[in-house]
């Protein structure tokens, strides 16, 4: 039986720091009376709206305080807003926390929201104790693994507008192609599964790949099927397998026996951000060329090492095979 009195915080220590952001949304019904006072300023004890948004700020803040399992962050940037709405006599106030952490802040930017709206109850109350407090939930939030969450009731087209919720860009209508290099997986001794993973993550992005194939570890082989793809339109290839120091770890020399130009940040922000999961990052030869306008990139071999290249690559995909085909820098 599961002991109910043991509590622990999540465990984050094996995950990357990524940008966060998080915007929480709330509303205080004050009716008529009460919202003329709030919005033209005039209440007993000040300006409310303006003393929301400071308590806001520190709501967000103190949120680990507040909760006791919610991880203490470093936030680097919040905004408290408070918008009249004229049609319901209530005042709905935004909280946005930003941050680059292991961990989310959701939780902070909604203790900034609660924070704002307990503030307008308090300064509103002595005109009017009829109040409410509702409808507080995230709108949206940014970052980690899962990327861009958007809350099903939706946001406004000025919720839109103002924050701009960022998702993963897109490879809508690039053709991509997955090759695995393996001896053991091309003589069928065991079932190819990173490959088939590469091959979902660039499909949930839009792009157009077929299923992965699977190649011995012999350079030259690859080497010829890489000429072949970018030949033929290909405009993004990911290999996983032979990235290693193995001594049939050979990825690397096929890349370069076909590249017109290496490309070695990608290889090197890959060892950095991996190195976060593992100091065992720093041995990969993960290594990225150009073939003409074709963008060819290496990874290891395992599924884990698959994942989270993709979560560190998946904001650069459409950018680089964008620039590689004559696109903007900016």
């Amino acid at each position: 039986m599961q002991d109910r009195t043991h509590f622990q915080m999540a465990d984050v220590r094996r995950k990357r720091a990524t940008a966060r952001r998080a915007v929480a949304v709330g509303e205080l019904s004050a009716g008529a009376e009460a919202f003329a006072q709030i919005v033209e300023r005039r209440l007993p004890k000040g300006d409310a709206m303006t003393m929301a948004e400071i308590a806001g700020l520190q709501g967000a803040k103190n949120a680990a305080q507040l909760m006791p399992l919610c991880h203490p962050l470093p936030l680097e940037y919040i905004d408290v807003r408070c918008e009249p709405v004229g049609e319901r006599h209530a005042i709905r106030v935004y909280c946005e926390v930003a941050t680059i952490a292991r961990t989310g802040v959701e939780m902070e930017a909604l203790a900034g929201a609660s924070a704002a709206l307990l503030t307008l109850y308090d300064l509103t109350k002595p005109v009017q104790p009829a109040l409410s407090i509702g409808g507080v939930r995230l709108l949206f939030k940014e970052g980690g693994k899962k990327g861009l969450w958007l809350h099903p009731d939706g946001m406004s087209e000025a919720e839109h507008a103002h924050y701009q919720p960022r998702a993963a860009a897109r490879l809508d209508g690039i053709q991509a192609a997955v090759i695995t290099l393996s001896d053991r997986a091309s003589r069928g001794d065991y079932a190819d599964t990173s490959g088939p993973l590469l091959v979902q993550r660039l499909r949930e992005l839009g792009a157009d790949v077929a299923d992965s194939e699977v190649l011995a570890d012999e350079p030259v082989h690859l080497a010829e099927r890489l000429r072949l793809l970018a030949a033929s339109g290909v405009r993004l290839i990911l290999c996983t397998g032979g990235t290693g120091l193995g001594p049939r770890d050979r990825t690397p020399e096929a890349l370069a026996l076909v590249a017109e130009r290496h490309v070695p940040g990608i290889g090197e922000l890959f060892r950095s951000e991996s190195s976060q999961h593992t100091q065992m990052a720093w041995l990969s030869r993960a290594h990225a060329v150009l073939i003409g306008n074709s963008l060819v990139i290496a990874l290891p071999g395992s599924n884990k090492a698959v994942a989270q290249g993709m979560d560190i690559l998946a904001p650069l995909l459409a950018h680089a095979v964008g620039m590689a085909a004559g696109g903007d820098h900016a």
